[in-house]
């Protein structure tokens, strides 16, 4: 009888790996609602330096995120992480030893550099079973969600006890406990999941690029870490002019980010119930409007900010937690890898450039201007959905098929898609898989019987 749940390895996979990850999450992210109010102290200290620091990562992680990937396939998934592990410690120490700005730059870019979300996602597929991936991704999906909303209650509590050096410090010592996690905890692969399912092909990027249906999607990611990025270089100072002294933001941001949270759930269940996710995103992405547009106007109101602040992170949670089904759904068969790849590059691209406009919009036109430009920014996006299709609904299956040529698997992938339920069905000779799109009318069975027919 099959097993509907995950396996005992399979949770400690998914746990061991959504901790690894959401450490080293939370390293990133404990800087940005704190550093423009304790970094103040920092020779070249200036609105756009501190949006740079704030962004720096991104340009690192956008620029070695795919070839990190591709490494961890020729070199193995546990020392490509660990090696990218130790350079997000290094990176952070030497942030918190910087007496400069611009030390600060430097310490965050060498955090980037350790990319390690290709590999790990990689590590999760190797070490779990095709039907059971998708329960691990969304478990390592959550505790990134969490580790952000931690990071908005940590990261001031730390900085006003410890101060910006003991802050990176930190980031180093959860690096370190990272490293201990993948040595201790997570299991050694015995083999690798299939590249298409879980790492980006260079030949197939301009095609993850130019569809336009992905496009849109990764465009939004872009805008959407852009926003982000840039709202928080702006907002701790707008908080402090409107009253709310800076030891006291968490008491805003962390029950404001679970209280969003919550808000987002009745979102989720009508995009479903109604089948409608195109209406659901736009309704999301109008959210996040009105909250940009209420900080724009309501600089100085205390009250008004704090409810634009929930309102922003209700969007962006369901933005967030949407837009990677989203490629899944809508990448070829086979493809996801590569799709994933393009995905987070956009993401953390976006988050430098964030930084760069934040930092340079709030010196010139201050953080009300920072927050008109974010809204631009939302409402370009919002134009760019208006062509957006609603996903079908299906499931992905990867199989083994045991193929000796090319004719074979072109002679298998055309009897795979005429099955009953089978949306789109590929064979690939080099992984020796059979990778499928269906529908609910799909039986499993008959797909094992004619991968099991090839003699």
């Amino acid at each position: 009888m099959a097993n509907n749940g995950l396996s005992k390895t399979e949770k400690k996979v998914a746990f061991s790996l959504a901790s690894v990850f959401g450490l080293r999450m939370m390293g990133l992210f404990m800087i940005m609602p704190v550093f423009a109010l304790y970094g103040q102290h920092l020779e070249g200290f200036s609105p756009l330096w501190v949006g740079i620091a704030i962004g720096a990562y991104g340009l690192t992680q956008a620029v070695l995120q795919i070839p990190m990937g591709i490494l961890s396939d020729k070199f193995g998934r546990k020392p490509i992480i660990l090696a990218g592990l130790l350079l997000f410690a290094f990176g952070s120490l030497v942030a918190a030893n910087a007496d400069t700005i611009y030390g600060v730059v430097a310490g965050r870019a060498i955090q980037g550099m350790g990319a390690i979300a290709a590999a790990v996602l990689a590590l999760a597929a190797d070490l779990t079973r095709d039907e059971q991936r998708t329960k691990v991704m969304a478990i390592i999906g959550m505790c990134i969600g969490f580790s952000f909303a931690l990071s908005l209650l940590v990261g001031p509590i730390v900085a006003q006890h410890l101060g910006l050096s003991g802050l990176f410090a930190m980031t180093a010592g959860l690096a370190i406990l990272g490293m201990l996690i993948v040595q201790v905890l997570v299991p050694n692969p015995i083999s690798q999941a299939p590249k298409g399912d879980t790492l980006a092909t260079p030949a197939k990027l301009k095609a993850m690029v130019t569809d336009p249906q992905l496009f849109r999607l990764d465009a939004g990611i872009f805008i959407l870490h852009l926003v982000l990025t840039a709202v928080f270089v702006a907002l701790p100072l707008d908080l402090v002019d409107a009253g709310l002294v800076k030891e006291k933001h968490w008491m805003l941001y962390f029950p404001a980010f679970m209280a969003a949270f919550f808000l987002m759930v009745p979102l989720i269940i009508i995009g479903v119930k109604k089948k409608n996710t195109k209406a659901t995103f736009q309704v999301a992405l109008l959210i996040m409007m009105v909250a940009l547009g209420a900080m724009a106007l309501f600089a100085n109101n205390l009250m008004v900010l704090s409810i634009a602040v929930v309102l922003f992170f209700t969007g962006f949670n369901y933005l967030e937690a949407s837009l990677p089904s989203l490629i899944a759904k809508f990448c070829p068969v086979g493809d996801k890898g590569s799709a994933m790849g393009v995905y987070s590059t956009s993401q953390f691209l976006g988050a430098f450039c964030g930084g760069l406009l934040g930092g340079g919009a709030y010196q010139l036109v201050g953080a009300a201007g920072v927050f008109a430009v974010a809204l631009l920014l939302m409402a370009i996006w919002l134009v760019l959905t208006l062509g957006m299709e609603n996903p079908v609904l299906l499931k992905s299956y990867t199989l083994e098929a045991t193929v000796e040529g090319r004719d074979q698997a072109k002679a298998m992938a055309t009897e795979l898609s005429q099955l009953a339920g089978v949306a789109e069905a590929i064979v690939v000779l080099e992984e020796k898989v059979a990778y499928l799109k269906v529908d609910e009318h799909f039986d499993l069975r008959e797909a094992r019987a004619v991968l099991g027919s090839v003699s």
